[in-house]
């Protein structure tokens, strides 16, 4: 059986707001739930889990009634950091159970079908999978002394979800204490020895965290 994990503890304060980003309708639909969409576009089949902040649980199955949405199977508990939500959210995933699941911010509503199957797919194998994009822009990197330099951009990579992993290997690395460089779910399973294999993403995974962000989704809607 597979699995999605959507993670979305934003509390919209860079949006100026007191809805949490992921609540915010973008042409009439929460952000978070076209989120869920596009993975059931992908497989109808996948099991949804959703990771909220506790407080937010009870307007979450009040916009669901709202909107007839009956697409998530479990809504777990966010924690205090992300590695605590992602944590908790697999627990909701038997022990025992074969497969691969993926671990997506739930405020990324427009990975492609493409990428999705693409990390899926090649999960099944390579059992860890993140999807990548490369740097436009020119980067400079700060040293010391506020002193700027250039470096070459093709030496670094943007990287976005779904990130996707066999299910026993994630489990089992979650099972690691916290370290605060556990910025993603790539870096908990490279510290606990597994390489991580890139593929592909789109361009168009943006990840909605401020009103210009917003304006950009309604676009791509």
């Amino acid at each position: 059986m597979d699995y999605v994990v959507i993670v979305a503890g934003g509390k919209g304060l860079r949006m100026g707001t007191n809805v949490p980003k992921q609540f915010l309708p973008i042409n009439g639909l929460p952000v978070l739930m076209r989120t869920i969409v596009r993975f059931k576009e992908y497989s109808i089949d996948s099991k949804i889990i959703v990771v909220l902040p506790k407080e937010q649980h009870e307007q979450w199955n009040e916009m669901c009634k709202n909107h007839n949405f009956t697409s998530v199977d479990a809504v777990a508990v966010g924690g205090e950091t992300r590695f605590h939500s992602v944590k908790n959210g697999l627990s909701l995933i038997p022990d025992d159970e074969e497969g691969v699941v993926a671990i997506h911010d739930g405020v990324r509503p427009f990975p492609s079908i493409e990428v999705i199957s693409n990390c899926f797919e090649v999960a099944r194998t390579a059992k860890a999978v993140i999807p990548v994009v490369p740097v436009m822009d020119t980067l400079r990197h700060i040293e010391e002394g506020n002193v700027t330099r250039t470096v070459p951009r093709t030496d670094y990579l943007l990287v976005q979800t779904p990130q996707t992993f066999d299910i026993q290997l994630l489990k089992k690395a979650y099972q690691q204490q916290y370290n605060e460089n556990f910025t993603d779910d790539a870096s908990v399973v490279e510290s606990f020895g597994q390489p991580v294999t890139l593929v592909d993403g789109n361009r168009e995974n943006i990840k909605i965290t401020t009103p210009y962000d917003l304006r950009i989704a309604k676009v791509l809607v």
